[in-house]
């Protein structure tokens, strides 16, 4: 079988969780059946409360259709996400890796730093990420694919964040992710209606504050937001720590 244009990492960083994780059920279950391949396309029978014909495009796993109550709605549902991980798998099993969501940036907890490939790495990841995280120049009809290409973005900055040390370093690190994203949005044409990205920054803020508490000399590294202006304050509580612990 031709592997798609799509990646395993695609389908888990660009799906909503829930769907992913009942998708990895049919999958491990194994409710995808009598898969076959054509002209860039892939069709299965998915077993669910009773057998389905899906299809999906090599292009784009999120193109397909489905006889299911939301498919024939249009929606993405679990069955085309269980045929789209059967195709990048060719039927094998999934690790735990592979099945692993990191919805929200969450603090190791663990002290250390980068080694300087490990920090070329790391940063390298942050970049590729945040091309996800783009301005917004199409129609209005393209809106909720725009919409879920920023969830994309932040579902995998996530993922690099919550495996980061505990270091002034990777503090220094995510202060400037920040200041990027907060560039994003107040120049970059960002579209952030849902609040998706600026939901990102304040938890990303809140992970900055459990580095403190962990390692108080990361503290020093919020001396890069003074006298800066951002687009909805996000920064105030971390100055306010870094100013006090100055004063004290």
């Amino acid at each position: 079988m031709n592997q798609p244009d799509f990646t395993l990492d695609k389908i888990k960083f660009a799906t909503d969780g829930s769907t992913f994780e009942k998708a990895v059920g049919l999958y491990e279950s194994d409710k995808v059946t009598q898969v076959e391949e054509g002209i860039r396309s892939y069709t299965a029978v998915v077993k669910g409360t009773k057998p389905y014909q899906v299809s999906v495009e090599a292009r784009r796993y999120d193109y397909g259709h489905c006889t299911c109550y939301l498919g024939v709605n249009g929606t993405l549902c679990k069955h085309m996400v269980a045929l789209a991980i059967y195709v990048v798998q060719d039927g094998k099993p999934l690790t735990d890796n592979d099945k692993k969501l990191v919805p929200n940036p969450t603090c190791s907890g663990k002290l250390g730093t980068l080694s300087q490939n490990e920090l070329i790495a790391a940063k390298k990841t942050i970049t590729s990420s945040l091309k996800y995280i783009k301005a917004y120049t199409g129609p209005s009809r393209t809106w909720f694919a725009y919409q879920n290409s920023l969830s994309e973005g932040c579902n995998r900055l996530s993922v690099v964040i919550s495996d980061l040390p505990v270091s002034i370093q990777t503090a220094g690190l995510l202060i400037d992710l920040l200041l990027r994203l907060d560039k994003k949005l107040c120049t970059g044409g960002v579209d952030d209606s849902d609040g998706e990205v600026g939901g990102f920054i304040e938890e990303v803020v809140v992970l900055l504050q459990e580095f403190v508490k962990l390692d108080p000399s990361c503290i020093n590294a919020f001396d890069k937001l003074k006298n800066r202006e951002t687009c909805f304050g996000w920064e105030k509580p971390l100055l306010k720590s870094f100013k006090h612990a100055r004063s004290d």
